[in-house]
């Protein structure tokens, strides 16, 4: 009984420690192409926002990376001044070791982490300017925030005019399938084009309400409920605002609404 109990411990042992070595190499090996996945995922996602390609449309890699060369110019935004920040290198520009540097970053205050999920604030951002030839059409803003269950990670497009909404998508998120999730629903996503950021005091008034928005016209700031899902419309009303607020991206759309952004 006794070397039949020590056999199965050893097996099992055995069994796991195999195991383990296949996942762990697995792991190794497949880094580099899940990260070249992951950056072609956040590049479509930034062209299907900006309206270059269609919602889940089914392209090649080359195709992506042909459309985000040819359109998308990245470029790093000091977020209080809302110029240009050309010290840093916007293509490899990291949000983490922003946000880790205490001399790129400031210290959440208030509701701010309850509401962008971050603990301490970035100085600097990186924007997409999407560009036909010589000319920006729009702008695509990376946003997050805390919805019900979840942060929301994600992207905003406003025209040139740095007021009118062109699009809104998620990448990432937790929030409840059929609930929350339905942030993910290409017919609410539609509903925010067309859409306005700011209102005549110039302060950031876009914003989920409960039940169905009336058309653009008549609603400029209003966005369909979502049903079920009350929390997490809320925070994305409360991070998208954020956003688009002075300690966010603000004074960089209102220097791009005056023509006054420089390099």
């Amino acid at each position: 009984m006794l070397n039949n109990w020590k056999y199965i411990v050893a097996f099992c042992s055995g069994v796991c420690l195999v195991c383990s070595i296949f996942v762990a190499g697995a792991a190794v090996m497949l880094k580099d192409k899940q990260e070249v996945n992951r950056v072609l995922d956040r590049q479509q996602k930034v062209l299907t926002v900006a309206g270059l390609l269609a919602e889940n449309a089914k392209v090649k890699p080359a195709e992506v990376e042909r459309l985000y060369k040819t359109h998308i110019r990245p470029r790093v935004v000091d977020l209080a001044s809302g110029e240009y920040d050309a010290t840093m290198d916007a293509a490899t520009f990291d949000l983490a070791a922003v946000v880790a540097d205490n001399a790129l970053s400031r210290p959440s205050e208030g509701e701010e982490i309850a509401t962008t999920g971050l603990i301490r604030q970035p100085k600097k951002g990186r924007i997409f300017e999407v560009v036909f030839g010589d000319s920006i059409e729009m702008v695509v803003l990376p946003i997050q925030g805390k919805g019900l269950w979840s942060t929301l990670y994600g992207y905003l497009a406003v025209d040139r005019n740095g007021n009118t909404i062109r699009g809104i998508t998620f990448y990432a998120h937790g929030e409840t399938p059929g609930l929350g999730g339905e942030v993910d629903n290409p017919a609410w996503k539609a509903n925010w084009s067309g859409r306005k950021a700011y209102n005549e005091k110039g302060e950031a008034a876009i914003g989920v309400i409960k039940g169905k928005a009336p058309g653009a016209a008549e609603a400029p700031f209003q966005i369909d409920g979502l049903s079920g899902a009350t929390i997490t419309g809320k925070g994305v009303t409360r991070f998208v605002r954020y956003w688009l607020g002075p300690q966010g991206y603000g004074p960089f759309l209102v220097r791009l609404q005056k023509g006054g952004v420089k390099s």
